[in-house]
Formats: C-alpha cells, sequence, structure tokens
C-alpha cells in the first residue's frame, strides 16, 4: 500500500496554528505519511495587517508556504485543519476555503476523506470546542471521517484533555499556555493511522 498522502491546512494570525501544523507534519511524517502543509487565503485587507506587527509577521513566515486548493483536497487521504478561534467559531478564512469546494463535493470528491481539527484561543472556555464543532460540521456534509483525539492517549491532558481536537490557549505575549506539542504529534499519528485503515479498505 502507498503511504497515506496527508494535507496539514492551517490559518494564522499569530503563528500559533502555523506552529501546530508543523508538529503535526513532524508527527504525521514520523507516523510514515507524505505530508503537505498548506495555509488558506487570506482574506484581510493588507492595510489592517500592516498596522498589527504580530499579523505582519505571521504574513512574512509564512510567505513560502503555499495556497491550499481543491486539488490539494483530491490529493489528500487525510487532512488537518488548525484554525484559531473566532467567537467560537472557525475563522472567515477557513470558512471561505471550505465554502468554494462546493464543485468536489458535489461530484464525491470529498467523501471517505479521513479528518482531524485543531485549535487555539486566548481563553481556556474561549470557544475551542465550538469552533472545533464549526469545522467537523462541514465535514459532516462532506461525508468525511471524523477522526477526534478523544481520551485516547496520557499526553493529551499535558494540552487540557479536550477530546474533540487538540486545544491551545495563548496568552496575551502570544506565548502557549499548554504544552500541546505531544498531543498534537498523537493527533496526527492516530489520523495518519484511521486513514491508512480506510485507504486500505478501499483497495
Amino acid at each position: 500500500m502507498s503511504n497515506v498522502n496527508l494535507a496539514v491546512i492551517f490559518y494564522s494570525m499569530g503563528g500559533t496554528n502555523y506552529q501546530l501544523a508543523k508538529w503535526a507534519e513532524e508527527g504525521a511524517k514520523e507516523a510514515g505519511a507524505d505530508v503537505k502543509i498548506l495555509k488558506v487565503q487570506e482574506l484581510a485587507p493588507e492595510s489592517i495587517i500592516e498596522r498589527n506587527e504580530v499579523w505582519k509577521a505571521t504574513v512574512e513566515e509564512t510567505k513560502d508556504v503555499p495556497i491550499a486548493t481543491g486539488d490539494d483536497i483530491q490529493w489528500a487521504d487525510a487532512m488537518i485543519f488548525s484554525v484559531p478561534t473566532r467567537f467560537g467559531n472557525m475563522p472567515s478564512q477557513m470558512k471561505q476555503f471550505l465554502d468554494i469546494q462546493g464543485g468536489l463535493w458535489a461530484s464525491g470528491k470529498t467523501v471517505n476523506k479521513v479528518v482531524s481539527a485543531m485549535t487555539s484561543a486566548q481563553n481556556p472556555h474561549g470557544g475551542q470546542e465550538a469552533t472545533l464543532l464549526s469545522l467537523y460540521t462541514s465535514m459532516m456534509h462532506w461525508g468525511a471521517i471524523i477522526v477526534p483525539p478523544g481520551y485516547t492517549d496520557q499526553v493529551l491532558f499535558g494540552a487540557g484533555g479536550n477530546p474533540y481536537g487538540t486545544s491551545v490557549t495563548v496568552d496575551q505575549d502570544g506565548k502557549m499556555a499548554d504544552d500541546v506539542q505531544a498531543a498534537v504529534k498523537h493527533q496526527a499519528k492516530r489520523t495518519v493511522t484511521v486513514a491508512e485503515w480506510v485507504k486500505k479498505g478501499n483497495e
């Protein structure tokens, strides 16, 4: 059987979800997957980004990361999404990316894709679970197979023990308040393992 193709698709304004995506890449590669890290298209006006030094720095840091397209979804056996929380919802940038995949959805190209998701917020109860559920709702419409981490490994508790997907609290200085690297890597490996089962079952 060929390796699992995993697309790690993120949106990041302060760099947190880009870091989560890189840890997911590490975990997935350790599990034998072929991995692409991809960002979604920025929608915010450049004038607003220019006024925010952290946002501006993240745009610069991720300038060479490819923008995700429908072709990447078709390539992927599995996807891990990483997004910040926006009022208990996914950011509009990620929502737009999902919304424009109607052609793939209508032709059945999203069916049985294995998916999982991660998120961040500035408060422990800042809407992390609701954000992940908002993303998973779209995945249900896609006919995708959702793979949450649940409580499948003790490392998840170092990241706060969110069974929906790894979530991290980021303090006012932009530092992660939780120890999430091990949880992210476990979630990535679990996603790849389930994708292997599905891929093998379809062969």
